[in-house]
Formats: C-alpha cells, structure tokens, sequence
C-alpha cells in the first residue's frame, strides 16, 4: 500500500512541531507502505503521553480484538454484582444470530480453541470463560460470554470509557449478520484509548484493570507484538484475525516499570506472511525508540 498524502497523525506530528515522532512516523510508514494492505497504527508512551498515530480513526473488522471490550463488560457486571466469576456455568454451542434469531453453531476446527468443544453440557466457573476467551481466543467461549453480558451493554460501556467507535454488534461465526454486514468494529485510537485506561489503573479500579492485564499477559499468540521484542519485557495483549486481517493491541511493560501502548491493526493484506513480519518489525522500531530515551 502506498500512502496517498498525509496522514491525520502526519498533520498533527507537523503542527505540534514534533520531529522525533514525526521520525518515528515515517519509519513505522516505509516498513509498511512495502506490504499490499492497509494499516492503522497508535502507540502512547504513558511516561510522557507522547502518540504516534496513522489511520487511527480508520474503522476496521474488530475480528478478536473485540474480546478485551467483552472481558471489561464482564468485570463491569461483576462490580455491579450482577456476575461473579467464581459461579459456573454450563457450556453450550447454540447462539440465535442477530438477524433473525435462527440457531446456528460453532466448528470447533475453525476455533483457535477446541478442548472446550468437549465440555459441552458440563459446568465451569466464569473465570475461565474469560481466561479462554483471552488467551486462546476460544470463540465459543465469546459467544457464551457475549449473550450473557449483551452486545450492546459491551458497546455502551466503551461509549462511557470514550471510545466512541468501537461496535460489538455480534458473536462469533454468525453467518447471517455477517452476509448483512454486521460486523463488529473498531478503530486504533480506541483500542489505544482502553488499553491507556487500563494500565493506568482506570477501567473500574486499579484491582479490576490489574486482573485483566494479568490475563492478557498469558496470551499465547506472539507473533506480532511480542515477536522481536527483548524476553524480559512483558507484553499484555489481545490479538484478532481472519481472512486478510491481522491485529493486536496492548500494554507493553519494561522491567523499568515504565509502560507504553501499541495497536496495530490490518485489513486487505494480500500477503499474509509478509505482512505479520512487517508488523512485528514495527513493533520493533517503535520499542527501540521508546528506549533510546530521547527528550520530548
């Protein structure tokens, strides 16, 4: 994808007269703009509350980038006693789409998580619904998990967090909304916004905002954020993809105790490959600047 113009972070970078992160831009861009697709990119360092920012109020598939939204409704609910995540619940694979509320269920060969299937009808507690859901991105356990909250109370609670365009509009694999174009979305600069509120101990309270990050920080799919990234910086994050999308969205933590946020997210890559290693060099690049430690 080649870059037509300048971008709304390029103008403010330009405006706000900041070079270095205008460098970092540029950088991020070149490694980019070599791979046929189209990115949105947001970093915040949350030391100095520096951002680079490229598309970042671009609407993109949530694919299961949309999981942390779902989880934070979850943790929401708990503080208002309406869930507790020690109860268990019964495992099930039957959802009504949102179309017409036909049944449909899920393939757990196109799930990234499978043992699940195999707990149909039996109990577990809440708390590993939402442990699943995170790090393996069990979609069955989304689907259970998005019924019980409610789709639109998970979207109202971004809408109060002040991310005002992510959209969770449906489960997992729902054929039907996905053929009306219901699809569930967001954007970098909110996914940045709720990552930001949650390392700084702001969704809820500083207990709930310390749970989440400590499920995040299981994730078992490295390949993008983490991926060239030194071992002993931890990295809690959610990542999504489907067919010509590739995202994650975190909170990267230094040993140092400093902390900062990075979302990328993709749609139209026609090279798959290619593009997940870019990405991860981005990562990269925008690490090493965070540590060269320049003056803002």
């Amino acid at each position: 994808m080649k870059t037509i113009g300048i971008s709304i972070g390029c103008i403010f970078l330009l405006i706000s007269g900041n070079c270095q992160s205008l460098s970092l831009l540029q950088k991020v861009q070149a490694e980019l703009n070599q791979q046929k697709g189209f990115f949105g990119i947001a970093y915040k360092n949350l030391q100095t509350g520096e951002t680079v920012l490229w598309n970042e109020h671009i609407s993109f598939h949530a694919a299961s980038t949309m999981k942390t939204p779902v989880m934070i409704e979850i943790y929401k609910q708990v503080a208002a006693g309406h869930l507790v995540l020690t109860d268990s619940v019964t495992v099930k694979n039957s959802f009504r789409s949102i179309v017409d509320s036909s049944l449909y269920q899920l393939n757990p060969n196109d799930d990234s998580e499978q043992s699940l299937y195999g707990m149909v009808g039996k109990r577990i507690p809440l708390s590993e619904l939402v442990y699943r859901m995170i790090i393996q991105s069990s979609n069955l356990a989304t689907n259970m998990l998005i019924e019980m909250v409610d789709g639109k109370k998970v979207t109202q609670s971004m809408r109060d967090l002040g991310a005002m365009d992510i959209q969770v509009l449906r489960g997992v694999e729902d054929g039907k909304a996905f053929e009306k174009g219901l699809n569930n979305t967001t954007t970098a600069y909110d996914l940045m916004l709720i990552f930001e509120k949650m390392a700084r101990g702001e969704i809820l309270n500083k207990a709930a905002s310390e749970d989440m990050i400590r499920i995040l920080l299981d994730q078992r799919f490295g390949e993008l954020i983490p991926a060239l990234l030194p071992k002993n910086v931890k990295v809690a994050h959610k990542t999504g993809s489907i067919t010509g999308v590739q995202h994650d969205s975190g909170i990267i933590l230094l040993p140092d105790g400093r902390k900062y946020v990075l979302v990328m997210l993709s749609k139209d890559l026609k090279e798959v490959k290619s593009a997940v290693e870019a990405m991860a060099r981005v990562s990269e690049i925008i690490y090493q600047y965070f540590m060269s430690d320049k003056p803002q």
